[in-house]
């Protein structure tokens, strides 16, 4: 599995972001690329994606809630997947790192996939961070 790592300082206590990270299905608000996340129940979602041109869909189930520390997830259809949001209480507010491995099966595909991945999934952490940290000074 290719791994991606990304930080980012959010202006907020970790308790308020971490409050706002465990509504899954908000992350289609906070990223153009989230075309929408369907809750199944059950700590379950529906991610659907338009990335490098196309559509991805995998369902996910929420593995692991430390409040306000740690979020975690892994896929259980679709692109396989898991991911991790560590936070940590910084003078600044909250360091957020996101963790994410995926696998691609098709070697291909995979190719070029890595080589737009880490790019892509630091704009989409960012674009998320930014709107959430926005959406708790509102």
């Amino acid at each position: 599995m290719a791994t991606i790592e990304h930080s980012e300082i959010v202006k907020a206590p970790p308790e308020r972001v971490f409050e706002l990270l465990c509504r899954v299905a908000d992350f289609a608000d906070y990223s153009d690329l989230i075309s929408s996340i369907e809750p199944l129940g059950s700590d379950r979602y529906r991610w659907n994606v338009r990335a490098l041109g196309m559509d991805w869909s995998f369902d996910v189930i929420v593995t692991e809630t430390k409040p306000p520390h740690v979020l975690a997830w892994e896929s259980l259809e679709g692109v396989k997947n898991q991911g991790r949001y560590q936070l940590r209480g910084v003078p600044e507010g909250t360091e957020v790192t996101l963790t994410l491995s995926y696998e691609i099966r098709n070697r291909f595909m995979e190719k070029a996939v890595n080589k737009a991945a880490k790019p892509l999934v630091g704009k989409v952490s960012r674009q998320i961070l930014e709107r959430v940290e926005a959406r708790l000074h509102e």
